[in-house]
């Protein structure tokens, strides 16, 4: 694992943390502040527990059974309970960085001092972070109120020594044994503590802060697909001009026209017409590419706003207050995070859809200006890249039932008590997947453009270095330009991972220095 170490302190985390901790496996340590804070909240936890008056979560049952009292000596099996009956999860495990970004997160809130855990029971979250363990968190268990409840049970259930968990070599095993492996202590839970290790948006937040980051790199992909696809269709970089884009000054669409600009910058393609009758104006899918590609930017750029909004907060219910008061609240309802999941799955899907009509424009010799059907090598003997657009197709018709929004259904559950809740999780989930294929349809348009560029240069119309350099990176990578038939999974599967790990924009910022 990465020696690098994310310090937690009280005043939450960033984004940066988040993926730090989740994919790169940083170590996780608590600040002197943040022990402080968990040692003074649990004084006032500790305090009310001693009184004979009811407080909820502290010395009462939870949801729809809130109004019992709870005696002390039943307290600690309550909260064992709570943690063992909301370990409900079913279906496939999650994957391994969303798991560790939702603990880290449970931890960032934890550390506040609002929540009034125990210092150890925050230690021993941190430990099992650095020791590599994984939790077993399955697909299905959260509404996305009063927390994702079953994937942070389970989570819980592992840092008491109980179900399954993931050791640092991929294997599953008993959590007992893997915390014993590494020398970590079970957490036996007092007042309060299996509630607030429950109570939060962490695996939706988690994922929020993840998509984002590979929406970044996708969008700044696609402004130089939609470059690239520009040049081969020999259309006009007069679009781009910024002083077109100054009096409709959305951010995102500047950024976009000014990426694909300085992509195009030395081309020999831009602006040639090989019709009879010249064109006026490219298509929609080539000329508003900035308008479309933007509007998506400033979605993530609201979408990052919510997410540091939240990465700020403390998420629990009750909360502890610095005044010692121990108050109930809606903090936990995932409204927030939810709305913008949901958001973002929709631009994904818009994307897509445009990305897809560029490589479709590509391979239709009625509308290529030129290029041989399907950029094939002997059209008719060679199918070209016919299917690789059908698989693309597919891709894209995924995506917008993805887009379909999670966030306006809601499901009652606990007898009533929680009747509208937000499905942020279930917005997580099919955001991530749409993510997925939206790298894969920006691939294929990669794959179409650069095969026709090179078409093109072999005319004698030559691409400006900027696209020069792309196809230079991808060839080094094994992707393979024109040519007859060939078995073409590998090739897209390996364009693939080119544009999504940022070597796509690596290769143009050789030439362009860094986008935005």
């Amino acid at each position: 694992m990465d020696m690098h170490t994310v310090v937690v302190g009280t005043s939450g985390t960033t984004a940066e943390d988040v993926v730090a901790v989740a994919r790169e496996g940083a170590r996780v340590e608590l600040s002197a502040a943040a022990v402080e804070a968990l040692s003074a909240a649990r004084e006032i936890v500790d305090a009310l527990a001693a009184k004979p008056e009811p407080v909820y979560g502290v010395s009462t049952g939870f949801g729809a059974l809130a109004s019992r009292h709870i005696s002390p000596d039943l307290r600690a099996q309550l909260q064992r309970n709570i943690v063992r009956s909301h370990a409900a999860g079913m279906g496939p495990h999650v994957e391994r960085e969303v798991v560790r970004a939702l603990m880290f997160l449970r931890l960032k809130t934890l550390a506040s001092g609002h929540t009034g855990v125990r210092p150890e029971v925050a230690q021993t979250m941190a430990d099992v972070l650095n020791a590599g363990i994984t939790p077993v968190v399955h697909e299905y268990g959260s509404l996305g109120c009063s927390g994702d409840l079953a994937p942070l049970s389970h989570c819980a259930l592992a840092l008491m020594g109980e179900g399954d968990a993931e050791g640092p070599d991929g294997v599953v095993r008993p959590a007992g044994e893997l915390l014993a492996a590494h020398g970590i202590t079970p957490v036996e839970l007092r007042e309060k503590e299996g509630l607030a290790l429950l109570n939060g948006t962490d695996g939706m937040l988690g994922m929020l802060v993840m998509a984002l980051a590979d929406l970044k790199n996708l969008y700044t992909s696609a402004d130089i697909t939609a470059a690239l696809s520009l040049e081969a269709l020999l259309g006009t970089d007069r679009v781009l001009a910024p002083e077109l884009h100054a009096i409709r000054p959305h951010p995102g669409q500047g950024v976009s026209a000014d990426n694909m600009l300085r992509v195009l910058a030395g081309s020999g393609l831009t602006g040639h017409h090989q019709d009879d009758a010249p064109r006026v104006q490219d298509a929609y899918s080539v000329r508003c590419a900035p308008q479309v590609n933007g509007a998506g930017r400033d979605t993530l750029t609201h979408g990052a706003l919510v997410a540091d909004r939240e990465l700020a907060s403390a998420v629990d219910n009750p909360v502890v207050l610095p005044d010692g008061r121990v108050e109930s609240n809606g903090n936990f309802h995932g409204a927030p995070v939810a709305y913008v999941l949901d958001f973002l799955a929709i631009v994904a899907a818009d994307l897509g859809s445009i990305t897809e009509r560029r490589t479709d424009r590509l391979l239709d010799k009625n509308r290529s200006h030129g290029l041989p059907p399907f950029l094939a090598d002997d059209a008719g003997v060679d199918s070209g890249l016919m299917i690789a657009q059908y698989t693309q197709a597919a891709l894209v018709s995924e995506l917008k039932r993805l887009a379909v929004p999670a966030s306006v259904d809601s499901i009652p559950s606990s007898a009533m008590q929680e009747d509208h809740v937000s499905m942020g999780w279930s917005a997580a989930r099919k955001l991530r997947t749409a993510v997925t294929n939206l790298a894969r349809i920006v691939a294929v348009e990669l794959y179409a453009a650069t095969r026709a560029v090179e078409l093109r240069a072999a005319e004698g119309l030559n691409p400006g270095p900027a696209s020069q350099a792309v196809i230079g990176a991808l060839r080094a990578a094994g992707v393979q330009g024109p040519g007859p038939d060939r078995f073409l999974s590998p090739d897209l599967e390996a364009a693939d991972a080119f544009v999504r790990e940022g070597k796509l924009v690596a290769a143009v910022e050789t030439v362009t220095g860094p986008l935005a």
